[in-house]
């Protein structure tokens, strides 16, 4: 069964007859009318028809006659070929399958209209696959519904570092259509200058985005300053504590950084509170990372580096290989005349987001004693006054 051209079909050919040019690259090909209207265009270099269908494939051999176009069949980019540097596509066409699944629906239509569970999974794989494809000017066009879900499609463009200007519209029956124009962000393509591939999106924060890639053959981990919130520069402040910081073994190693992002070393491992849960860990190894923990933030109150957030780190200390604790997030780092990376380290061990993660341990801390000590230490930030707080932890 192939999907006969309908509303959907006849809104993106539009915007496929106005703005198609170069390589074009048609995704889930159907019964070829948005090929053939991109063969049309002189504009358009070449043509190559993709579709999951063997017998919708077949189809736009027969009736599409031109030396420009290929097709071939493919679930999304699965076989399609990656391109070399100077022959990736200027043009991706995608009018997707993009209907929430219903129970019971056969194969041939569930390709034609279900995109997923919720309507967006195919979406979701292709956003995940295109930036190979895609030359770094060239466009996507994007048709999709609200029953898709407007703000997940939305989302999911952001989080794979592009952005979208919407094209057109349509009402019909319960739904509304949109074509979208989909690019490559300034960030992406920096990126992809500089070698990075296989870019994907890993965490949000309140003042950035988290991305990983492979760069030199390493897995790296990127930072991208948010544009949707008034806060602007905390990126590149980061980037200036990082190269501070690095040089005593604080932080992640800073790799390559530009105008409101950097790349640093990617870190595998566990947020603290989930590394002291493991059955594997020892008494001894908490002890250790809390210890190492602590030995950094005496450097940076000796640098004169306030961190912040250090009272509620839950995010900030990843533990690697080799038991290794490293503090992420820089920030709102800063220098002060008086920091309190240790107090506020301190008071994290005894507050109750904490303690039940050591008591699995047999680790019993006296709140007391520790509050006493940090006060002591807050007074006079001596080596002898810190190596008290490290002596509770046994």
């Amino acid at each position: 069964m192939i999907y006969e051209p309908a509303e959907d079909s006849f809104l993106i050919q539009k915007e496929v007859k106005r703005l198609a040019k170069g390589r074009v690259l048609d995704m889930g090909a159907g019964s070829g009318i948005l090929a053939e209207t991109a063969l049309k265009s002189k504009k358009v270099k070449s043509v190559l028809g993709v579709d999951i269908k063997k017998e919708a494939v077949e189809h736009c051999r027969n009736s599409i006659k031109s030396k420009k176009a290929k097709f071939m069949v493919s679930d999304l980019f699965t076989k399609v070929p990656k391109p070399k540097p100077g022959q990736l596509f200027d043009t991706i066409i995608f009018n997707p399958p993009y209907l929430p699944e219903q129970e019971g629906e056969l194969w041939e239509l569930k390709t034609n209209i279900a995109g997923g569970k919720h309507g967006y999974e195919t979406i979701s794989r292709f956003l995940s696959g295109v930036n190979e494809y895609l030359a770094p000017d060239g466009i996507i066009l994007l048709l999709f519904s609200t029953i898709t879900g407007k703000m997940q499609v939305d989302a999911l463009i952001s989080q794979h570092m592009m952005e979208f200007e919407q094209l057109n519209k349509m009402n019909i029956s319960f739904e509304q259509l949109y074509v979208y124009r989909i690019r490559k962000t300034r960030f992406r393509k920096v990126l992809e200058k500089k070698g990075v591939a296989k870019i994907a999106p890993l965490g949000k924060g309140h003042r950035g985005l988290i991305f990983t890639g492979m760069w030199n053959r390493k897995k790296i981990t990127i930072k991208v300053q948010r544009q949707d919130i008034d806060a602007k520069g905390t990126v590149d402040n980061e980037v200036v504590q990082l190269k501070r910081l690095n040089k005593h073994g604080i932080g992640p190693k800073l790799l390559f950084y530009g105008k409101d992002y950097f790349a640093y070393e990617y870190i595998g491992g566990d947020f603290i509170r989930q590394y002291f849960d493991r059955k594997d860990v020892k008494k001894s190894d908490v002890t250790a990372v809390l210890k190492a923990v602590f030995e950094q933030m005496y450097k940076m109150d000796h640098l004169g580096l306030n961190k912040e957030e250090m009272h509620h780190p839950v995010k900030h200390i990843i533990v690697g290989k080799g038991n290794r604790p490293v503090l992420l997030d820089f920030e709102r780092c800063k220098p002060k005349t008086k920091p309190h990376n240790v107090t506020q380290f301190a008071q994290f061990v005894i507050s109750g987001k904490l303690l039940p993660h050591l008591q699995r341990h047999n680790i019993k801390m006296n709140m007391l004693d520790m509050l006493n000590l940090a006060r002591k230490y807050s007074e006079r930030r001596t080596r002898e006054n810190f190596d008290a707080i490290l002596e509770l932890l046994g």
